[in-house]
């Protein structure tokens, strides 16, 4: 067994494939934190990208000093991402064929995971634009995110758009796109780079989320009761009996949009739901539910944080935990006695978390 491939070289060689392949966590805030070793469900701080507001200089007042202040934030570590391997009869697979049947496979698996993950944050994501079920091809369209973004007085710097296939295959027909610098710092980033236009890189991730609304999207819904600055509220209709909202769902309320964030389902006449962020509207508005749409992301880094932790290495069997670049994976080897097979797992810990989701805009197509 000494000329076999050890699980020390199958991690060294697969974390660095699974970061060329990761989209989404490269464009986000990221906090790996430190060296210890965590389990699924445990809940960590993280610092919060501060804040600061400029305010206008008196030579009568002098400057107004402000404490600097990380604010933390909670992340559950909720998702264990694993990807596991029977193999009959180890001796019976050389160097060569654990990389082709096992290495490269797993690593862009458990990466397209760990994308899709991320890019369901779009549920907490409340400030939107498009039409669903219209996907953009034009300047315009990328005109609107650049300009969602500037109304929402997101920094300039480091703004990233993540589009769906569907999407990208529209804007890559638009000729100033075409001709757009490439840009990215990893392998995932360039393949995927559609361009950067408007001041945002746009890329391409088959991720992206679709978004399947629930069964009140199109109904014809009126705010019940008047209601300053709350999060919860209730709309009111006819023969809505058993019919949904659900976690994600898209309530405009006048100018505004809503983003529900709790499943619920409608009585008779009225249905009560938790929204983001705080609404304030009259009794009467007139409410609408968007439908199932792709859900594309438009965004600044400080918008979501991912974060991830290594595992601790099991007793009693060969394993190999290793970290680079802010990703840690564990990789174990077993036996099945009771199947005799030798079991090949790799796997990573993490979560995600809209930090500042008032940073990002959901372009719906």
């Amino acid at each position: 067994m000494s000329n076999m491939i050890s699980v020390k070289q199958i991690a060294r060689e697969t974390l660095p494939k699974l970061i060329d392949n990761l989209v989404f966590p490269n464009l986000v805030y990221r906090d790996c934190g430190e060296a210890a070793a965590a389990r699924q469900g445990d809940s960590v701080l993280i610092r919060r990208p501060v804040k600061f507001e400029a305010e206008a200089f008196s030579s009568e007042d002098g400057v107004t000093t402000r404490p600097i202040v990380e604010e933390a934030a909670e992340v559950k570590l909720d998702t264990l991402a694993t990807v596991d391997a029977a193999i009959s009869a180890w001796d019976a697979y050389d160097d060569e064929t654990i990389r082709r049947v096992f290495i490269e496979p797993a690593a862009a698996a458990l990466a397209e995971k760990i994308n899709r993950d991320g890019l369901n944050l779009y549920r907490d994501v409340y400030q939107t634009i498009g039409e669903a079920g219209t996907a953009p091809d034009g300047l315009d369209d990328l005109a609107k995110a650049s300009l969602a973004l500037d109304l929402a007085k997101v920094p300039t710097d480091r703004r990233a758009a993540v589009w769906s296939p569907l999407c990208t295959a529209g804007l890559k027909q638009i000729p100033a796109v075409v001709n757009a610098e490439k840009c990215g710092d990893t392998t995932a980033l360039r393949t995927g780079a559609i361009g950067k236009v408007f001041g945002v890189d746009h890329f391409m991730s088959q991720a992206v989320c679709r978004h399947t609304a629930g069964t009140l999207a199109g109904t014809s819904l009126t705010v019940k009761a008047a209601v300053e600055n709350s999060d919860t509220c209730v709309l009111a209709g006819s023969s809505l009996t058993g019919k949904t909202l659900v976690k994600g769902d898209i309530l405009t309320v006048g100018e505004k949009s809503y983003t529900v964030l709790e499943d619920t389902v409608a009585s008779a006449s009225e249905v009560t739901v938790k929204v983001a962020p705080a609404m304030t509207a009259g009794a009467g508005t007139t409410v609408t539910v968007a439908g199932s749409h792709e859900a594309n992301l438009v965004f600044h880094p400080h918008a979501f944080a991912f974060v991830t932790r290594p595992l601790s290495a099991p007793a009693g069997v060969e394993s190999y935990v290793t970290t680079y670049n802010g990703i840690s994976l564990r990789v174990v080897r077993g036996y099945d006695i009771r199947y005799k097979r030798e079991m090949l797992s790799m796997d990573v810990l993490y979560g995600f978390k809209a930090v500042y989701p008032e940073l990002a805009v959901r372009y719906m197509a």
